[in-house]
């Protein structure tokens, strides 16, 4: 809904993968080639390790988007908290093979001469398992076996693990120390720092708009990077919020306090901001102790000296309080631009400033999509939420479940 205010031509955070964003920092550059690399020289299994949004299902895509469809025959695991027995029958419907059998042994069997086949016609298989960390631990002890469908001097089948960190700690069990030791290829995607979250910002900004403009202040996106911990996906989800509060005030650019009102929406304050915030406090409350203190002291004096030099001329000199002037005008209460109904319907005039989603985020605390098309729909003559009259007025109607 913010896209004509900031001349996008496309929403720029959204936190689906879209290839048409993807934006490769040093440790994601690092993790598709080695995809690359375990995958093209058949090395078995490829391990990519990161945390919770910082990109790891974008670079599976990404390299899925660049390699050569031709030649891979690609499975890719969504769910991966499944036994065995239902991995290797979803692999068979990814290979258009139907099992001759339920026994695991008879279907390894049998997926064995599939690959072989899949490895005559030119082509490599390749099994993606997305979260690995929710797979279980009996289905990880048998995967290794796969690892053994090999030629002389190639594997049939290449595994590409991605999971958050404490996979390690599941490889780390006993029973799992020979999937461990097979595990050639490994790399590891950390956070972005300062200067990549800033260009990652940048990137998707400038991959999105129609022409050059700066929509975020320089003290926004560093407040941005800094609070997301440069995780791509918290920066994603900071920065769309931060959009539409911005449309809502009918800001053209994201000012550091619209990201500090976002972050604090979403819990997620700053240790060094509030650090600075209480002491800005603790500064303020010395600063008045001190002045009443010196007012105080001040007062006291005075009275001393009310009471011990009397002929003072200055005591002699008596205050008026000065008189209203008859050519003043008389204050007149300002024209009620709200009213609200017995149904709770409110009724407002526009003035100078407003913008539709303002309005509606001050009526209703909150604004999207939804509730500007209930305001429209409440106010035909209303046809463009971005032009609206001054002097004009708005109904604001109750919402259903209220």
């Amino acid at each position: 809904m913010y896209l004509n205010f900031f001349d996008l031509k496309k929403e720029p955070f959204q936190i689906t993968p879209d290839p048409a964003f993807l934006y490769l920092s040093p440790g994601h550059k690092e993790a598709l080639a080695s995809i690359i690399y375990g995958v093209e020289k058949k090395k078995g299994f490829v391990l990519i390790i990161g945390a919770v949004g910082v990109g790891k299902t974008t670079i599976l895509r990404a390299y899925l988007e660049k390699t050569e469809k031709e030649s891979l025959t690609k499975i890719y695991i969504f769910n991966s908290n499944i036994s065995y027995s239902s991995l290797l029958k979803q692999i068979f419907r990814e290979l258009g093979v139907a099992p001759k059998s339920d026994e695991i042994s008879e279907m390894v069997n049998q997926l064995h001469q599939a690959l072989i086949e899949q490895y005559r016609q030119g082509r490599n298989v390749l099994l993606l398992i997305d979260e690995a960390q929710n797979m279980p631990i009996d289905t990880l002890e048998n995967l290794r076996m796969l690892s053994n469908l090999e030629t002389a001097t190639e594997k049939l089948i290449q595994i590409v693990f991605s999971a958050q960190p404490e996979f390690e700690k599941t490889l780390n069990l006993d029973e799992l120390r020979q999937l461990k030791q097979r595990i050639a290829v490994k790399a590891v995607i950390q956070p972005l720092t300062r200067e990549e979250g800033l260009t990652y910002i940048r990137h998707r900004l400038s991959t999105a708009a129609d022409k050059e403009s700066v929509i975020f202040t320089n003290c926004a996106l560093r407040e941005l990077v800094r609070v997301s911990r440069g995780i791509p996906r918290v920066i994603n989800v900071l920065c769309d919020n931060s959009l539409i509060s911005a449309f809502g005030y009918g800001k053209r650019k994201v000012d550091i306090w619209v990201v500090r009102e976002i972050v604090r929406d979403f819990g997620m304050q700053s240790t060094l901001f509030a650090r600075w915030r209480w002491g800005v406090v603790a500064v303020m409350v010395l600063a008045l102790i001190a002045t009443g203190s010196l007012l105080r002291m001040k007062h006291t004096v005075v009275a001393s000296q009310a009471k011990g030099v009397t002929t003072s001329k200055a005591a002699k000199i008596p205050v008026r309080a000065p008189a209203q002037s008859e050519s003043e005008p008389e204050q007149t209460e300002p024209e009620q631009t709200e009213s609200v109904s017995e149904t709770g319907q409110v009724d407002r005039v526009i003035v100078k400033g407003d913008t539709l989603a303002k309005l509606i985020k001050d009526v209703y605390g909150y604004v999207d999509t939804k509730m500007i098309r209930m305001v429209k729909k409440a106010n035909p003559e209303i046809e463009n939420e971005n032009v609206i009259r001054e002097g004009g007025r708005i109904v604001f109607p109750v919402q259903k479940g209220d």
